[in-house]
């Protein structure tokens, strides 16, 4: 797939298109935080960006031991929570996107109907 297919805006990216791909080619072209694979199709590949995993504005570096390979929903969901490291970042971001599948099914999913056989007509010979 071709690179410029991963990465939809330079405004999310710390860094440059190279080190960009290091860092995807690095965490095999998946999210570090939810394990979503850019390679299976091409909408996850559109939402796939790097994260840094302590921001820059609170001293964290662009280099690779702090740079993840990230989805959107994901780095979303980080926001600008700081944590110690990529651990308690993951650990946060999965119990987020939990929290909110549970919460999105119970308004959206409906309990699965079992369909109900017809009632019997009793056929008046003759008709």
């Amino acid at each position: 797939m071709p690179f410029h297919m991963l990465i939809q805006s330079r405004m999310d990216i710390p860094v440059s298109n190279a080190e960009a791909l290091r860092i995807l080619e690095r965490d095999h072209f998946s999210c570090r935080y939810c394990g979503l694979d850019a390679r299976s199709d091409l909408e996850n590949a559109l939402i796939m960006t790097i994260d840094s995993v302590i921001p820059h504005a609170h001293g964290g570096k662009h280099t690779p031991a702090n740079l993840v390979a990230c989805c959107h929903p994901c780095k979303t969901l980080k926001g600008k929570h700081i944590f110690e490291g990529f651990d308690e970042t993951k650990k946060y971001v999965v119990a987020r996107r939990e929290v909110l599948r549970q919460a999105w099914e119970s308004q959206f999913l409906q309990p699965a109907q079992v369909p109900q056989p017809e009632p019997e007509v009793a056929l008046c010979a003759g008709l």
